[in-house]
Parts: structure tokens; C-alpha cells; sequence
């Protein structure tokens, strides 16, 4: 008897297309299961509302995990930093695979870097975070807002309408575009956004079918590092279209492996921001990340993430509460 092929919802887009593809031919190299790819469309793929005024989280996330909970697929594969950090019912996380490079890259006419865009230059980004930290460089660049695919993305610096564009390197990478990047940012520059790089495979919790098939997939050490930045997320309540950058890794050190951590809030204008850093056990990725978002929101996150631009700490209520009760170590 043929076995059941295992369907996995994907957004459309070429880009969604191809990481759920990458899903499809690792769980058939590993496991030998036959897939089918079904698409799904959106709120996120139908709008070119700026992402911010359609509320960020979810809007590409919804449609499918609405397709998964009526049983027309049986896993859903996300850019896992599109995914909320409240759980869905009904739903689980079975697998975080191996992570991409989570930098972001510039893509510039005449192959120019950050630092050789003259004053004045315009930049094209969707995201809060990347044009808060932009502006917190002090390059006089003039800031633009930027939808659709990546290809038209690319496009707009080609027809010459913008002088450079920031992507995730990730995305380009896995379209075989990792070349058109003129630059990839040092975190220290641009810390990414919570999750960037990595897929998430969900599934329902009752499906232990596809549960067990997907977690063959699941790297350790990329979900301890997700795990980690998303709780930043989680215990400041920012959705991922805050000015909130956090990047996590997981290393060999003295007495085996360490997670280090890295994140910052920003106002919007990128004129004041709050860095911090720490250190834990892969073990402990959620405290870790929760420790660090409740000593940033002790500094002032909360009213600088609800700030209006150019005003201090302080100056707004950001109607940001603290730490959710009750999250669990390890809870994406």
C-alpha cells in the first residue's frame, strides 16, 4: 500500500514556495515520505498595506494555520519569525530545522556598501526594526517604505527608482540570490529580527503522524536560539513589527555548550535605543530571554517602544505590560 503523502501548507510567494520545498526534500532524503506542497493564500500576501498598519504579527501566519486546524494539510512551514509568540491552540511547533545565516544584507547600486552610500541616498525597508536601527547610524539616508516579493524588491534598485534596499540574507540564499547582496550588516550595525533564518514546521497537536515525520528535521541548538529571541519578544509583547533586533547562538565553551544573546529596542526614529546582552544554558533559552526583555523593559522599553519619534524614555506610556505569567522554559 502507497504511503499517504504528507501535506505541507506554504504561503505562494516564490520564496515560501521554495523553503517549504527545501521541507519536502529533506523529509523525503531523511525519512523517504512522499510530500505534496498545497498552497495558501494570506492576508499578508493580498495587502500592500505597510505591514505596521496591518498589526505585523499573523498576517502571514493565519490563513495557513486556519488550513491546517480544518485538516486540508497536515503541517504548515512559516518563516518562524512571522509566527506570534502566544501559542495556538490546537496547534504545536514540531520542528525548528537547521537555521540560515540570520544577517541582513544591502543590496545597492553600483555595488556600493552601507558606509559608501553618500547622504541623501534612499533606502528601501517594510521593517520598523531595520529603519529605527538605519537612522540610528547617523548616515543622512532617507528612509522608504518597500513591499512585495524579492524580486521586485531587487528590481526597484535596478530600475534605479531606490539607491539600495535591506533584505534577510536568509531569503536570498535560499533563492540561489545569496551574490546580489553588495553587503551583509554586522549584527553589531543591524541585529536581526527574533527567529530570522529559521522555518518553523507546525502541525496539529493530535497528528502524531506528522508530528513524529517533522521533528526529524528539528536542530537543538537552532530552537534553543529561536527559543531565546522569541522570549524577548514574548515578555516585552512586541509583535514583529516593533524596532526590536535579537540575536542568539549557541557555542562550545568551558563547560559545554553556552547561548549568548543579544538584543535591543529601539524608539522609531532609531534616536534612543537599549542594548543588552547575556549569557545561559541552551537549557535555558526561555529564562535567558525572559531575564534580558525584563531588564530592558526595567530601563524603559516599554515607553520607548510606545514613544513618538524623537522623544526620550519616558515621555509616552507604551502601553507595554511586562513578562506574561506562567511561560515555560524552552516555549518558542
Amino acid at each position: 500500500m502507497t504511503e499517504q503523502p504528507l501535506r505541507i501548507g506554504t504561503r505562494a510567494s516564490h520564496l515560501a514556495r521554495t523553503q517549504s520545498g527545501h521541507v519536502a526534500d529533506a523529509l523525503s532524503a531523511a525519512l523517504g515520505v512522499p510530500t505534496v506542497l498545497v498552497d495558501v493564500t494570506t492576508h499578508g500576501d493580498t495587502s500592500r498595506a505597510p505591514l505596521a498598519s496591518m498589526g505585523g504579527t499573523g498576517v502571514f501566519v493565519s490563513a495557513l494555520r486556519e488550513a491546517l486546524q480544518a485538516g486540508e494539510v497536515d503541517v504548515a512551514v512559516h518563516s518562524l519569525k512571522d509566527i506570534p509568540t502566544t501559542p495556538a491552540p490546537g496547534i504545536t511547533l514540531a520542528a525548528v530545522p537547521l537555521r540560515e545565516d540570520p544577517r541582513d544584507v544591502l543590496i545597492a547600486r553600483d555595488g556600493l556598501t552601507l558606509g559608501e552610500l553618500p547622504p541623501g541616498s534612499t533606502v528601501g525597508t517594510g521593517s520598523p526594526r531595520r529603519r529605527s536601527q538605519l537612522a540610528a547610524l547617523g548616515l543622512g539616508l532617507e528612509l522608504r517604505e518597500l513591499r512585495g516579493n524579492v524580486e521586485t524588491r531587487i528590481g526597484r534598485v535596478r530600475d534605479g527608482e531606490l539607491d539600495a534596499i535591506v533584505l534577510a540574507r536568509a531569503g536570498l540564499s535560499r533563492l540561489g540570490r545569496a551574490d546580489d547582496a553588495t553587503e551583509v550588516l554586522d549584527p553589531l550595525q543591524m541585529l536581526p529580527a527574533p527567529g530570522q533564518g529559521a522555518l518553523a514546521v507546525e502541525c496539529r497537536d493530535d497528528d502524531e503522524r506528522a508530528a513524529a515525520i517533522a521533528a526529524a528535521l528539528d536542530d537543538p541548538a537552532t530552537r534553543a536560539a529561536v527559543t531565546a529571541e522569541r522570549a524577548v519578544l514574548a515578555v516585552l509583547e512586541a509583535g514583529c513589527s516593533a524596532p526590536v533586533g535579537a540575536l542568539a547562538e549557541v557555542a562550545e565553551g568551558d563547560d559545554g555548550e553556552e547561548l549568548y544573546l543579544r538584543a535591543v529596542v529601539l524608539a522609531a526614529d532609531g534616536s534612543v535605543s537599549i542594548r543588552r546582552s547575556a549569557t545561559g544554558t541552551p537549557e535555558s533559552a526561555y529564562d535567558v530571554g525572559a531575564a534580558l526583555a525584563a531588564s530592558m523593559l526595567e530601563e524603559g522599553a516599554a515607553d520607548l517602544m510606545g514613544a513618538p519619534p524623537g522623544a526620550p524614555p519616558g515621555a509616552a506610556p507604551g502601553g507595554v505590560p511586562g513578562a506574561p505569567p506562567g511561560a515555560p522554559p524552552g516555549t518558542p
